[in-house]
Protein backbone atom coordinates (compact mmCIF):
# COMPACT_ATOMS: atom_id res chain seq x y z
CA UNK A 1 0.00 0.00 0.00
CA UNK A 2 3.00 2.42 0.98
CA UNK A 3 4.37 1.78 -2.37
CA UNK A 4 0.64 2.95 -4.41
CA UNK A 5 0.90 6.04 -2.33
CA UNK A 6 4.61 7.01 -3.32
CA UNK A 7 4.10 6.38 -6.63
CA UNK A 8 0.33 8.14 -6.50
CA UNK A 9 2.64 11.31 -5.08
CA UNK A 10 5.10 11.34 -7.52
CA UNK A 11 2.77 11.52 -10.17
CA UNK A 12 1.04 14.61 -8.34
CA UNK A 13 4.41 16.15 -8.26
CA UNK A 14 4.31 16.95 -12.14
CA UNK A 15 4.97 20.62 -12.35
CA UNK A 16 1.44 22.42 -13.11
CA UNK A 17 2.40 24.39 -15.56
CA UNK A 18 3.20 21.27 -17.59
CA UNK A 19 -0.44 20.15 -17.07
CA UNK A 20 -2.27 23.85 -17.15
CA UNK A 21 -0.88 25.00 -20.37
CA UNK A 22 -3.42 25.23 -23.48
CA UNK A 23 -3.06 22.87 -25.92
CA UNK A 24 -1.58 23.73 -29.43
CA UNK A 25 -4.08 24.99 -32.04
CA UNK A 26 -4.34 21.99 -34.09
CA UNK A 27 -2.89 18.76 -34.76
CA UNK A 28 -0.58 20.05 -37.47
CA UNK A 29 1.21 22.00 -34.59
CA UNK A 30 1.92 19.36 -32.35
CA UNK A 31 2.63 15.31 -32.28
CA UNK A 32 1.16 12.89 -29.40
CA UNK A 33 3.76 10.98 -27.99
CA UNK A 34 3.51 8.04 -25.45
CA UNK A 35 6.23 6.84 -23.24
CA UNK A 36 6.00 3.92 -21.05
CA UNK A 37 8.39 4.32 -18.19
CA UNK A 38 8.15 0.58 -16.84
CA UNK A 39 9.12 -0.33 -13.51
CA UNK A 40 12.45 -2.40 -13.04
CA UNK A 41 11.01 -4.55 -10.30
CA UNK A 42 14.33 -5.69 -9.17
CA UNK A 43 14.19 -2.03 -7.52
CA UNK A 44 11.70 -1.34 -5.09
CA UNK A 45 10.08 2.43 -4.93
CA UNK A 46 12.81 3.75 -2.44
CA UNK A 47 15.39 2.43 -4.90
CA UNK A 48 13.33 3.98 -8.42
CA UNK A 49 12.96 7.37 -6.43
CA UNK A 50 16.34 7.72 -5.44
CA UNK A 51 17.68 7.20 -8.39
CA UNK A 52 15.29 9.74 -9.57
CA UNK A 53 16.15 12.38 -6.78
CA UNK A 54 19.63 11.27 -8.29
CA UNK A 55 19.23 12.41 -12.00
CA UNK A 56 17.02 15.48 -11.38
CA UNK A 57 14.06 12.97 -13.17
CA UNK A 58 11.11 15.44 -12.17
CA UNK A 59 13.00 18.84 -12.88
CA UNK A 60 14.22 17.29 -16.54
CA UNK A 61 11.08 15.46 -17.43
CA UNK A 62 8.71 16.24 -19.18
CA UNK A 63 10.79 19.67 -20.59
CA UNK A 64 9.24 22.83 -19.79
CA UNK A 65 6.53 24.00 -21.64
CA UNK A 66 5.63 20.18 -22.78
CA UNK A 67 2.10 19.54 -22.61
CA UNK A 68 1.28 16.75 -20.65
CA UNK A 69 -2.27 14.84 -22.10
CA UNK A 70 -2.14 12.18 -18.91
CA UNK A 71 -0.15 10.54 -17.08
CA UNK A 72 -1.63 6.92 -15.62
CA UNK A 73 -0.22 4.50 -13.19
CA UNK A 74 -0.31 0.70 -14.50
CA UNK A 75 -0.24 -1.59 -12.09
CA UNK A 76 2.53 -3.73 -12.41
CA UNK A 77 3.45 -2.25 -15.44
CA UNK A 78 4.67 1.51 -14.50
CA UNK A 79 3.59 4.51 -15.87
CA UNK A 80 2.34 5.71 -19.16
CA UNK A 81 2.43 9.00 -19.95
CA UNK A 82 1.49 11.23 -23.13
CA UNK A 83 2.56 14.80 -24.14
CA UNK A 84 1.73 17.06 -26.89
CA UNK A 85 4.73 17.86 -28.57
CA UNK A 86 5.87 20.38 -31.01
CA UNK A 87 7.45 18.45 -33.63
CA UNK A 88 10.91 20.75 -33.50
CA UNK A 89 11.07 19.64 -29.70
CA UNK A 90 10.80 15.89 -30.15
CA UNK A 91 14.57 15.32 -29.72
CA UNK A 92 14.52 17.41 -26.57
CA UNK A 93 11.93 15.14 -25.03
CA UNK A 94 13.99 12.38 -25.97
CA UNK A 95 16.91 13.79 -24.52
CA UNK A 96 15.30 14.18 -21.11
CA UNK A 97 13.88 11.22 -21.19
CA UNK A 98 18.07 9.85 -21.64
CA UNK A 99 19.33 11.72 -19.22
CA UNK A 100 16.55 11.54 -15.77
CA UNK A 101 14.18 8.03 -16.73
CA UNK A 102 16.92 5.49 -18.20
CA UNK A 103 18.18 3.70 -15.65
CA UNK A 104 15.48 4.49 -13.05
CA UNK A 105 13.13 2.83 -15.87
CA UNK A 106 13.04 1.03 -19.15
CA UNK A 107 11.22 3.32 -21.25
CA UNK A 108 9.32 2.27 -24.51
CA UNK A 109 7.99 5.45 -26.86
CA UNK A 110 5.02 5.50 -29.47
CA UNK A 111 4.03 7.91 -31.60
CA UNK A 112 0.18 8.16 -30.40
CA UNK A 113 -3.12 9.47 -31.87
CA UNK A 114 -6.52 10.23 -30.28
CA UNK A 115 -9.09 7.69 -31.80
CA UNK A 116 -11.45 8.07 -29.52
CA UNK A 117 -14.43 9.51 -31.33
CA UNK A 118 -13.88 7.44 -34.65
CA UNK A 119 -14.11 4.21 -32.07
CA UNK A 120 -17.48 5.98 -30.97
CA UNK A 121 -18.45 6.50 -34.11
CA UNK A 122 -18.05 3.32 -35.07
CA UNK A 123 -19.25 2.13 -32.30
CA UNK A 124 -23.26 3.72 -32.67
CA UNK A 125 -22.89 2.58 -36.37
CA UNK A 126 -22.67 -0.73 -35.71
CA UNK A 127 -25.31 -0.64 -32.60
CA UNK A 128 -27.77 0.82 -35.50
CA UNK A 129 -27.71 -2.21 -37.71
Amino acid sequence: MRSIVVVMLCVLVVSAPALAQPPATSPADYVLVTVVLKHDQSKNLEEIGKIQEEQGFWAKFPPDGIVVESWYIVMGLGQVVTLRVPPARLREVNRSIELAAWKAFRTEIYATYDFKEAAKAQRERAQKK
